[in-house]
């Protein structure tokens, strides 16, 4: 049986990879406004990928006898500004959501729940792969600058890279 404080805690996990997939949704209909489909592509892919986390958490909870308790998520906003500070917006993000991550394997830790420890381990590996990606986009993002040329090239790789 899943320890209640942990099921509360992934309960909250949950909510925040929904969240995750809704902010990653409304960037890909921002790209897609901004005429950007390589940068609507991978965020949409990411959205994608948001919700898949989501459904091992809530796969997991129902695994161990716990009680899924879905709860209202925030719309995001909709203006996402240039695609540099749509992906520093990304990486911050994915950072906070690391430390989510970091704060619940402390809670399975602290309550003495192995399998939920075990559990956790993709997710941890997970953050590494996706801060990585989006801080390379950042990275790549600046050294482009205001080159119009260069943001259409990172856009199409962008795209391909999704689509892998």
């Amino acid at each position: 049986m899943l320890n209640k404080n942990v099921q509360n805690a992934i309960n909250d996990q949950i909510k925040a990879e929904l969240y995750s997939s809704y902010i990653y949704l409304a960037m890909s209909a921002h790209f897609e406004a901004e005429n950007l489909p390589g940068f609507a592509q991978w965020t949409r892919m990411q959205a994608e990928e948001e919700m898949e986390h989501t459904m091992k958490l809530f796969d997991y909870v129902n695994e161990r006898g716990g009680r899924v308790v879905l709860q209202a998520i925030d719309q995001p906003i909709i203006e996402y500004g240039t695609p540099l500070e749509t992906f520093e917006m990304i990486l911050a993000h994915e950072q906070k959501v690391t430390d989510l991550i970091h704060k619940l394997y402390a809670l399975a830790l602290h309550e003495d729940d192995y399998a939920t420890q075990v559990m956790l381990h993709w997710f941890i590996d997970e953050q590494v792969e996706e801060e990585s990606n989006s801080g390379m986009m950042v990275e790549q993002l600046k050294m482009v600058g205001d080159s119009k040329a260069g943001i259409l090239h990172l856009d199409r790789h962008a795209g391909k890279r999704a689509g892998e």
